[in-house]
């Protein structure tokens, strides 16, 4: 299934949320990118706790507006990504996304990501896909940067895709792959065409006075696929 997925890069919970608030009305998945300095020379809020007012509300309260829960996907961006997958989950993330980079036991990650949602491995711009230590049948998906990880905003690295093209080759058609980093109504269709299936995108849709828009622009795209 293609899916367009907002994505969250934010050191503020009010203007994380704030954003929450512009997409759930129309996006399936919310993407939540964590950084902790370690990774790369950016930080962001690292607090799952403020998430479970939209993904586990108390018995009779309402989610906050109107609609259902966000299905929420963490893109973790740090040191030893293990150590907050619990934590997250426990706030009601259903997706887990480590990056392959600063992660000292990849079986392990994946091991424990599985008893708390679906997990995927992540891999930077620059880190070839040869690095993932794991047989892809024991994951949801894989997350390929097509930028160097760490902000928003950056110019998309078109011979990322690459791998994206390898990765599809070698899994067939069914496996899920997703694309992270200067995702917008162009580069969209190179992706696409590479064979990536979820395309996370941050500035081209929170950069607009109309999110939904440009969402729809994005899914105007996929249409022709």
């Amino acid at each position: 299934m293609l899916e367009i997925i907002p994505g969250i890069l934010e050191k503020d919970w009010s203007e994380i949320e704030r954003k929450i608030e512009l997409v759930r009305p129309f996006a399936k998945t919310i993407h939540i990118d964590i950084l902790d300095r370690k990774f790369a020379p950016n930080t962001t809020f690292l607090d799952p706790l403020p998430f479970a007012k939209y993904t586990l509300p108390s018995s009779g309260q309402a989610f906050p507006s109107s609609g259902q829960a966000p299905f929420f996907e963490l893109h973790m961006m740090v040191e030893e990504p293990i150590q907050y997958l619990k934590p997250f989950a426990d706030a009601g993330f259903k997706r887990f996304l480590g990056h392959i980079e600063k992660m000292s036991d990849q079986a392990e990650f994946v091991a424990q990501g599985q008893l708390l949602g679906e997990v995927g491995l992540a891999i930077d711009g620059p880190t070839p896909l040869s690095a993932i230590q794991v047989p892809y049948d024991d994951l949801d998906c894989v997350l390929v940067m097509t930028i160097k990880a760490g902000f928003s905003g950056q110019v998309f690295m078109p011979e990322h895709l690459e791998k994206v093209k390898a990765l599809r080759q070698a899994q067939g058609k069914q496996f899920p792959i997703e694309v992270d980093g200067g995702i917008n109504d162009g580069i969209i269709i190179q992706a696409r065409s590479a064979g990536a299936t979820r395309f996370v995108s941050t500035s081209f849709l929170f950069a607009s006075q109309n999110p939904h828009e440009r969402y729809q622009a994005l899914n105007s795209h996929l249409k022709n696929f």
